[in-house]
């Protein structure tokens, strides 16, 4: 490992870096997954070409040399991809989002701590390996790009493809006590007649809580999933005592509608308030219609004062909405559609690190999916 220590910079710049970073690997995520939609949309092209561009003059302009050579070399493939000269596909979108995620961790690192080691044998045999695609060898660009994959993380040149994703069958977390195990299992069953009586399709409890599981499974600080499923299960329970007219009503409500459908966040969270086993699990469920920027409801919390569990069910709660009730045409959206959509209607709304994880476990799950 090689040691970085960056000049000393002014407090306000280096936040105006880091929060400029962060915005730009956020759009490039963004445009990878409408990429993985419509690959050969020659403006999401030059789109993620500009991303990569103005991140390496910020680094430029700070002097964060280590990372600058590696994204040249990154943004001569993207220049090739622009040009018609590369085709987009999988492999290179992950070659992007590796390369954004070395990137943003050691950018993070030398602001936060003043320093960073970074892996610079790994950086210089991907380099090595990027620089040997050009427009003349178009048919090798795929196995060179596995390659550049390989080489930044340090697998064999032979390693095929990622481990399989194996999602849970249910969202009953393993190992639980008795006690916890009968209370999941009562609010499962619970879950059912639920999901009948407002027009939920069937397994929504399910669906939710697995993909939880899955998300939760990719972040540094992961939360216990035995409240995760408890949310999952329980957060719209509120919902079955609403007017079945409020409910299913296609068209907009009115205020006084709107209000009363939002009141199901309290009547769900108090039909477990005396279950002090499930305290974390009210707290989502009490929160997971409220948005980082203020706009949610029932109490207008900001992101800072919302717990995690209900920034991550916030996203899972509209994608399930988004794949399974019928859109403006009569059709429900596909994954991709959704995810794009949700990353598009709710921009501002979502957290950035819980909505980071969903769009790079989506994307890997997807490709798993149509391999």
């Amino acid at each position: 490992m090689a040691l970085f220590i960056p000049e000393e910079l002014e407090s306000d710049i280096l936040h105006d870096l880091s929060e400029e970073i962060q915005e730009l690997y956020e759009a490039s995520e963004q445009t990878l997954i409408e990429l993985e939609l419509t690959p050969n949309d020659n403006e999401l092209q030059r789109s993620l070409f500009r991303s990569v561009h103005t991140i390496k003059g910020d680094l430029g302009l700070v002097g964060f040399m280590p990372m600058i050579e590696v994204l040249q070399y990154l943004e001569d493939i993207l220049d090739l991809l622009r040009k018609g000269e590369a085709t987009y596909t999988s492999v290179l979108s992950d070659l992007v989002l590796k390369l954004m995620d070395r990137v943003t961790r050691f950018v993070s690192d030398c602001i936060n701590d003043g320093r960073a080691n970074y892996d610079k044998e790994a950086l210089d045999a991907t380099i090595d390996v990027i620089k040997l695609i050009n427009a003349e060898n178009s048919t090798q660009h795929e196995q060179l790009l596995q390659r550049a994959i390989n080489c930044l993380t340090n697998q064999q040149d032979n390693v095929d493809s990622a481990p399989r994703i194996e999602l849970a069958k249910t969202g009953i977390p393993k190992d639980l006590s008795p006690d916890k195990m009968a209370d999941l299992l009562f609010f499962r069953e619970l879950m059912r007649p639920i999901e009948k009586r407002t027009g939920y399709k069937e397994g929504r409890g399910d669906r939710l809580a697995i993909l939880a599981f899955y998300i939760n499974s990719l972040s540094d600080e992961p939360l216990p999933e035995e409240q995760l499923a408890v949310a999952c299960y329980v957060h719209d329970f509120g919902m079955a005592f609403m007017p079945n007219h409020v409910v299913m009503k296609g068209e907009e409500l009115t205020k006084l509608e709107s209000n009363l459908l939002r009141s199901h966040v309290y009547k769900s969270t108090r039909l477990i308030e005396h279950l002090n086993t499930w305290d974390e699990a009210r707290k989502i469920i009490m929160q997971h219609h409220e948005n980082v920027d203020g706009s949610g409801y029932p109490l207008g919390i900001t992101g800072d004062q919302m717990c995690a569990g209900a920034k991550l069910l916030a996203i899972l709660d509209r994608y399930d909405n988004l794949t399974n009730t019928p859109q403006a045409d009569g059709k429900c959206l596909t994954s991709k559609e959704a995810i794009i959509a949700l990353n598009q209607q709710h921009k501002g709304q979502l957290s950035g690190n819980w909505l980071r994880l969903f769009n790079q476990g989506m994307t890997q799950l997807l490709k798993q999916e149509s391999a």
